[in-house]
């Protein structure tokens, strides 16, 4: 759907921050096939970085550091705002991925972040950049800010933008619009940030995932098994061989999997249902927790019908780090060779319940094409209680992605109401139509 403005994610931050670690929207995509849909034009950026009338940049000390001296560098546009959650959140990850690409002395070119400011004032500008050991614009020239974010078509924040050196034998230097996602998935390795380091790092990426199997991504030298009910009840990993199988990441105190949990409940023992008499096939789920404690395990557990990964192992955060996982709850599924089928089994669920098992591509195109054919049915534009403007029927290909469903507070893809002046969005089946006034 489309991308949240930086207004209206503003906005919505204070409802956002009641939800701890909910699932994070996808509006930075990483394309795993091609680098040029996240590649611009980037001219000569040493030109842009500045107004005519502050031709500088701020250092962390506040002292000014004449634009010229990125000459050379491998520079990161770093747009974001000290109100928006994701972006503190992204800021630490950065500041660490920065730190560490400081201390190589064997980086060449050299590498500079410079922050381009969405704060509401110079006070919260100040206080942010306090947290930051990188360059800013200064926050009075709002000139060179406007034009950097109409420049690189900003839409979103927290958002990267990775600027190569000019290269003489080129017209324009190469820009990377992905940088957030680069960094969440591939930290310091992604230096310096060039179709050829990316493409290595994908073939390296496509290897792992070619090597994988259920027993090098749940088992450790230590433990072969995984906790079954009553607890401890111990449940070989090699059991799980040729059935399809859930890594549902969650925890007792996440807000957001207080309303999935039970609804996956729901719809795991109807698939079971499903599956039962059919000897070739199988569905089984792997509770991955976020706990804080053991008590809080043992006790979120109990309400569940599946199997566990044992509280506080270390293959937790390994998976945790191997998925890619930003935010629970979240639901990774795998399929009956132990090679991923999808990182977006929360949203399958959603949308379609015990029909989208085996959650694969096939499966779920099945399911989109008979959506679009509900869609045909449905009114193109509708007036829903919970919001003052209407909305209209859109679907996926629109705004390009997930959403959130700003009346069940789950995400979807496929078909949404939207609004077209705020971006508000919700689930066709989420609508509460009201009466029109046949006035107007």
């Amino acid at each position: 759907m489309e991308k949240k403005n930086i207004i209206s994610m503003k906005e919505e931050e204070e409802e956002e921050e009641e939800i701890d670690n909910s699932f994070v929207p996808v509006y930075h995509t990483f394309s795993s096939t091609s680098n040029n849909s996240q590649v611009v034009s980037g001219g000569d950026y040493l030109s842009i970085l500045a107004s005519k009338d502050s031709g500088f940049l701020l250092s962390p000390t506040g002292v000014q550091v004449k634009v010229w001296e990125l000459e050379g560098k491998v520079v990161g546009l770093y747009f974001s705002a000290n109100w928006y959650s994701p972006c503190t959140k992204f800021t630490n990850l950065l500041v660490n991925v920065y730190q560490q690409l400081k201390e190589c002395s064997n980086i060449n070119p050299g590498f500079e972040i410079v922050f381009v400011s969405s704060d509401e004032d110079l006070n919260a500008f100040n206080t942010y950049r306090s947290s930051m050991p990188w360059l800013a614009i200064p926050f009075s020239d709002l000139e060179t800010r406007r034009a950097l974010t109409q420049k690189f078509d900003v839409e979103g924040i927290p958002c990267l933008i990775i600027l190569q050196p000019n290269d003489n034998n080129k017209l324009d230097a190469a820009v990377i619009k992905d940088g957030v996602e680069l960094v969440y998935r591939y930290g310091v390795q992604a230096f310096p940030f060039t179709k050829e380091r990316l493409e290595e790092l994908q073939v390296k990426e496509k290897e792992k995932y070619d090597n994988q199997t259920l027993s090098n991504l749940l088992t450790h030298d230590a433990r072969d098994y995984l906790l079954g009910h009553p607890s401890p009840n111990q449940v070989p990993v090699a059991s799980l061989k040729g059935k399809t199988v859930g890594l549902y990441f969650s925890a007792q105190w996440c807000i957001p999997a207080k309303k999935f949990t039970p609804r996956l409940i729901s719809v795991y023992k109807k698939i079971k249902q499903q599956l039962e008499g059919k000897e070739d096939e199988d569905f089984e789920i792997v509770f991955v927790s976020s706990d804080r404690d053991q008590l809080e395990f043992a006790t979120y557990f109990e309400t569940m019908p599946w199997i566990a990964i044992p509280f506080g192992d270390p293959k937790i955060k390994a998976l945790a780090k191997y998925f890619d996982i930003r935010g629970i709850p979240s639901l990774v599924v795998l399929g009956p060779d132990g090679k991923t089928v999808t990182k977006q089994g929360r949203s399958l669920v959603n949308l379609y319940k015990e029909n989208a098992y085996p959650f694969t591509k096939t499966r779920v195109g099945i399911l989109e094409k008979q959506m679009d054919e509900l869609a045909k049915g449905l009114p193109k534009t509708e007036k829903h209680s919970g919001h003052r403007h209407e909305l209209t029927l859109v679907p996926e290909g629109h705004g390009g992605g997930a959403f959130i469903c700003c009346d069940c507070d789950e995400q979807g893809y496929g078909w949404a109401y939207q609004c077209l002046e705020c971006g508000y969005e919700v689930h066709p089946k989420c609508v509460k139509p009201v009466g029109r006034d046949p006035d107007n």
